[in-house]
């Protein structure tokens, strides 16, 4: 089946979960689209967006993994955005694109409000009280800078990531880990985990479905292999 949404550029978040949608996309023979890898974090997005390094389309895709804020989401959900808050600040996915997404994995997809974050929500504490303060149901880093860029701009944005951690449980605190240009310090993401070993295995648990899941999903957009 071809690509018929239609959808030129995927962003997905640098590292694991690039290679997890590059890895969907493999061997799949129908026009596949361009993916590109960006920074983890807000500031460091939105200086890459900023410089023009791609040349936008009409519609983009962001994918990736998210953490959970309600009881309702928990590891390997398949999640679609609806809109991404910031400090009060709303922006709203493109309702057009996103019913498209949702109709082609209505079975398997909940649609959300996401909260963006500059920093790692770790505490599983925080977690549950930003859900519930804020009525928002996943917690991510890039969503909401993307949204703000893209829509100023003209250019529609639908989200689509899957859970990797629940709020009921902590996760290691990885923000120190965070390079100023939205990579990973192996050296200080290697202390975080050593310093909370029960938080990191879980966290390494719930990424690695995560990401598995992440990459059954673009095979099954782009490939025609709907359930």
């Amino acid at each position: 089946m071809p690509n018929f949404l239609p959808i030129n550029t995927i962003l997905v978040p640098q590292g694991a979960e690039y290679k997890a949608v590059c890895r969907g996309l493999s061997g799949i023979t129908d026009s596949i689209p361009t993916v590109v890898a960006i920074p983890v974090g807000m500031k460091p997005l939105l200086k890459y967006l900023q410089q023009g390094q791609f040349i936008a389309p009409s519609r983009v895709l962001i994918m990736g993994i998210c953490g959970s804020l309600s009881d309702r989401y928990t590891v390997g959900d398949i999640v679609l955005y609806q809109d991404c808050i910031y400090q009060g600040k709303q922006q709203e996915c493109d309702r057009t694109f996103t019913t498209q997404l949702h109709f082609l994995e209505s079975q398997k997809v909940s649609l959300v409000k996401c909260l963006t974050s500059d920093r790692v929500i770790w505490s599983a504490v925080e977690k549950r009280h930003l859900g519930k303060t804020l009525a928002a149901d996943v917690v991510d880093m890039e969503g909401f800078t993307a949204l703000e860029f893209f829509n100023a701009a003209g250019v529609a944005v639908a989200m689509l990531r899957v859970v990797s951690d629940d709020c009921q449980h902590n996760i290691p605190d990885l923000t120190p880990a965070i390079n100023s240009d939205g990579s990973l310090k192996p050296f200080p993401l290697a202390i975080a985990m050593l310093r909370q070993p029960l938080a990191a295995t879980r966290l390494i648990r719930g990424s690695l479905t995560a990401l598995k899941v992440l990459e059954q999903v673009t095979n099954r957009l782009f490939s025609g292999n709907r359930q």
